[in-house]
């Protein structure tokens, strides 16, 4: 079973929802979040990454920094710009993108959940980036950025949410890329009582995006549970930020390959080399987008190739079948001596929502570029399912949730 729990949202006064949300913010380097933050000072960016409150130079993993954070929100708070609910709810989340619309239910989840893999992952966490969050979490006693989970599909919770999503929204804004962006509140006690128990039929939950952020909040929580010797397992810190998606409704995007630096073969020695597992057709003269699983676009010299793999490098095995993992076992480390995706600097990845000519732009001055088909929404969850973890980049999920729209205290 699945405990999603609802909670006294700090969100933000209704005519600021538009200004203080944000992308995550592990989107942005420091000098395009000051950029940001200097062009629009509500932005929520000035909590998730307050370094940018300070002039340049500042270590970005200070003590001065989370404490900061943390006093940026409470004056916000304190002003009026946050809000908070008196009354434990849900909300609900909708992002329109290019006319499709994924619905979420905000609540928070369970740290015993995570701990005890009724919420499974599918990627490795870095520990540099998890003791950031870590400390931010901890000195802000809050959650700031939710956790994107999915589900299998449940009609009765479905209809639950779309009956809500007929009534007049709390906040209705489109941000600077397009993507709409819809909140309802649920405070009604029987239709909290009924979600909730909805969910706990529900076996198992999958991290979507944020595993950095979910990993990071667990372990404070941790923390907190064996600092406090009256410990329940009700406080507030026991549970974290969550938005919840029925897993039918998301969308990955392609994550692509491009190695740069020496190749020490030319391209027919390459086509060569790989002749018994991949196919490759002609030059193409536009770029080569992949047309279904086992297919890449390989930009070359600034040529567009179309690969297929052979059906027989297919084993049946949810990790290895994956195309990232093709590419990988197959091409990347045996040709060009890529070991470690996660460390070697000659491999970057680009993710699909830049397109095709940015693999172009790439390899104008050399290398190799790969335009692989997504990975599915079935593949991320039998990986999870099997206990199994996925290589480096291998989901790319638009649209990205805003933080600054719910924050979880404790």
């Amino acid at each position: 079973m699945s405990i999603i729990r609802p909670f006294k949202g700090i969100r933000p006064r209704p005519d600021l929802a538009s200004s203080i949300a944000a992308l995550p913010y592990d989107v942005y380097n420091t000098e395009e979040a000051r950029r940001i933050v200097q062009a629009n000072p509500l932005s929520f960016l000035k909590i998730d990454r307050a370094e940018t409150l300070f002039p340049e130079g500042i270590h970005i993993y200070s003590r001065e920094v989370y404490e900061k954070a943390r006093d940026t929100l409470d004056a916000m708070i304190r002003d009026g710009e946050f809000i908070r609910d008196e009354e434990p709810c849900f909300y609900i989340y909708a992002l329109t993108m290019d006319g499709r619309t994924q619905t979420g239910l905000v609540g928070c989840a369970s740290i015993d959940d995570y701990v005890n893999n009724v919420i499974l992952k599918h990627e490795n966490t870095l520990e540099a980036k998890e003791a950031d969050r870590i400390r931010h979490v901890d000195t802000c006693s809050a959650q700031t950025g939710p956790i994107f989970l999915a589900y299998r599909p449940c009609e009765e919770l479905q209809g639950i949410i779309r009956t809500v999503c007929e009534t007049d929204p709390l906040y209705d804004f489109t941000s600077d890329d397009n993507i709409r962006h819809q909140v309802w509140k649920i405070s009604a006690p029987d239709c909290i009582e009924h979600i909730s128990r909805l969910f706990a039929g529900i076996p198992k939950l999958y991290i979507a995006d944020g595993h950095h952020r979910a990993a990071s909040a667990v372990k404070v929580g941790l923390m907190r549970r064996a600092a406090d010797p009256d410990f329940s397992g009700t406080e507030e810190y026991n549970y974290f930020l969550s938005v919840l998606f029925p897993s039918d409704e998301l969308h990955i995007y392609d994550y692509n390959r491009v190695v740069t630096g020496r190749i020490d073969c030319t391209f027919a020695e390459f086509t060569d080399m790989i002749k018994g597992g991949f196919e490759i057709s002609e030059p193409e003269g536009t770029p080569c987008s992949p047309a279904g699983k086992g297919e890449f676009g390989l930009c070359w010299a600034g040529k567009w190739y179309r690969m297929k793999a052979d059906p027989s490098l297919f084993t049946g095995d949810p990790v290895n079948d994956l195309d990232v993992s093709i590419l990988q076992d197959h091409i990347l480390e045996p040709v060009f001596g890529i070991r470690d995706p996660k460390k070697d600097p000659r491999l970057s990845f680009i993710g699909g929502i830049r397109g095709l000519k940015a693999l172009e732009q790439a390899v104008q001055t050399g290398g190799a570029a790969f335009a692989m088909y997504p990975t599915s929404m079935d593949e991320l969850l039998s990986v999870a399912d099997a206990g199994r973890l996925m290589p480096p980049k291998s989901t790319w999920f638009e649209p990205k949730l805003r933080s600054g729209l719910f924050i979880h205290r404790f």
